[in-house]
């Protein structure tokens, strides 16, 4: 009992690792030199011309115009 306990327990935590490893911040660029830092990593819209993100600090879906993008990178966590 205490085996398959502890076996579950471990199976489960190697789990949560591997999916919090998946979602890594970015940091987003711009062209007037702010530096923007988003959870996951922002989507880029081909017809609108529009990058999506969810902004780390607030939380927030927000966009911005590819123009202003000078770069886009994954931070080291």
């Amino acid at each position: 009992m205490r085996t398959n306990l502890l076996f579950t327990s471990l199976f489960t935590a190697a789990a949560l690792f591997t999916v919090a490893g998946c979602s890594s911040n970015q940091a987003v660029k711009t062209t007037d030199g702010k530096t923007i830092v988003t959870d996951g990593k922002p989507e880029v819209d081909g017809d609108t011309g529009l990058v999506s993100y969810k902004n780390a600090e607030t939380g927030k879906t927000e966009q911005i115009n590819r123009d202003q993008v000078k770069s886009m990178g994954e931070l080291d966590n």
